[in-house]
């Protein structure tokens, strides 16, 4: 058999260089696949993790919210307040600038007298039919502990209104509800959804 000539030798060099060469990029790729794939799983974990932060820290901010509720007691004359998630414990309440009514705390028992607006409310629909419905936006700022740390969520709510025509006395002023109108703690704001709503 006779030896490769150096045209064959040059050829089976070439050959051998091609398959190292191959094998070289098959290994590369093989890296790059691996290393891609550890970064894509390194960034899912991360991910979920952020998720799952950003998920109880929007548990934690609405566990904080307080939401109140009204129960009208003594013939609408006040408006018993409670939030089912909290041990509410005083509320300040202000009102728009234009009713010309100053801010009032309730504590222990926090409440809403219509004897608090009833002058206001009256003197604005007296024009009007006896029987009357509307809301009243008004500021209230609800404290309470939350463990040992004091809370305070503060909303505008609107109290839900009616008045009734009476034999003797003229109106009447009786509180229906409360409802959450917006969270915020702007009293621009509040005189401005006020303006807006007032009896005319």
């Amino acid at each position: 058999m006779s030896e490769p000539n150096a045209s064959e030798r040059a050829e089976s060099r070439a050959i051998r260089k091609r398959w190292v060469t191959l094998a070289e990029i098959v290994a590369v790729a093989g890296l790059l696949i691996s290393g891609t794939t550890a970064w894509l799983s390194w960034s899912e974990r991360r991910s979920d993790e952020q998720e799952k932060h950003v998920e109880k820290i929007t548990e934690a901010h609405a566990r904080a919210l307080v939401r109140l509720t009204a129960t009208p007691e003594h013939g609408g004359a006040t408006l018993a307040l409670k939030d089912a998630e909290h041990d509410v414990q005083s509320v300040d309440i202000r009102f728009p600038k234009a009713l010309g009514v100053p801010a009032q705390n309730s504590i222990l028992s926090p409440h809403i007298d219509a004897d608090w607006v009833a002058k206001p409310l009256l003197e604005a629909t007296k024009d009007g039919p006896d029987k009357r419905e509307g809301r009243l936006p008004v500021l209230i700022a609800a404290s309470y502990w939350d463990g040992d740390q004091q809370r305070t969520d503060t909303a505008i709510y609107d109290i839900v209104w009616q008045t009734e025509g009476g034999l003797i006395w003229g109106h009447k002023l009786r509180l229906k509800g409360l409802m959450l109108r917006e969270r915020t703690a702007s009293a621009a704001r509040l005189d401005s959804l006020w303006k807006a709503s007032q009896p005319r």
